[in-house]
């Protein structure tokens, strides 16, 4: 296994085929980052998926009114979804309130059909036998039929936000897999990457010990793997 090129590209592709959830987990809380896993609320509509690509943020504010004729209340919505690009991964930052399902089968596909990675949401989604047909990569917080149109408006795209409380700025990896979701800041990814290269040397000689027999003190003793 050798260490990524400086690519995007094979970056992204590297991550998707090594890494998983709970490898990025270790290794980020190993560099001092103990705060960048979504809440265990923040669950993948499809477990069988795996999600890498780069943050591309969207921020909700609550509204309790229908738009006046000729408002489009999905006007930056629209913007950030039609710009989406290889490997982008929309963050649909929509507070706490759960009053909106901002993502469903109209976004997923046209996000697919331009490359991107996925969406993350701490809002609802809907559409789900539609979006699992689509294999599109979809992690949120619950599931509904609420539009956001009356409840809900992005506010600004492509700034810096808190979805389910993790900072998360445009550029950052996401990763996400059945175990949910982290948050890469790109500030220090190349030390992640090469760091979980090395975690998951570790685990995968403490796995093969593990299979041949050998207890479990003995292997942690060696490898100091768990």
């Amino acid at each position: 296994m050798t260490l990524p090129s400086q690519s995007d590209d094979n970056l992204i592709a590297q991550m998707r085929e090594h890494f998983f959830c709970a490898l990025l987990s270790d290794t980020l809380d190993e560099l001092g980052y103990m705060h960048q896993a979504l809440p265990a609320r923040i669950r993948p509509l499809d477990e069988t998926l795996v999600m890498v690509g780069r943050a591309r943020t969207m921020l909700y504010a609550d509204v309790y009114a229908r738009p006046q004729a000729g408002e489009n209340p999905y006007e930056l919505e629209i913007k950030l979804v039609d710009s989406l690009g290889a490997d982008e991964v929309a963050v649909c930052a929509c507070g706490a309130t759960g009053r909106i399902a901002p993502w469903g089968g109209l976004l997923s596909t046209a996000s697919k059909v331009r490359g991107a990675a996925g969406a993350v949401m701490d809002g609802l989604v809907r559409d789900i036998r539609h979006v699992r047909e689509l294999e599109f990569p979809l992690f949120h917080a619950g599931i509904g039929p609420l539009d956001s149109k009356g409840r809900g408006e992005v506010i600004a795209i492509d700034v810096p936000v808190e979805c389910a409380g993790v900072r998360i700025n445009p550029g950052d990896i996401l990763f996400g897999d059945a175990d949910g979701v982290v948050v890469i800041p790109k500030a220090i990814e190349a030390e992640v990457v090469a760091l979980a290269y090395e975690k998951l040397k570790g685990e995968n000689k403490t796995r093969d010990a593990l299979l041949a027999g050998r207890r479990l003190a003995d292997v942690y003793d060696e490898f100091g793997v768990l």
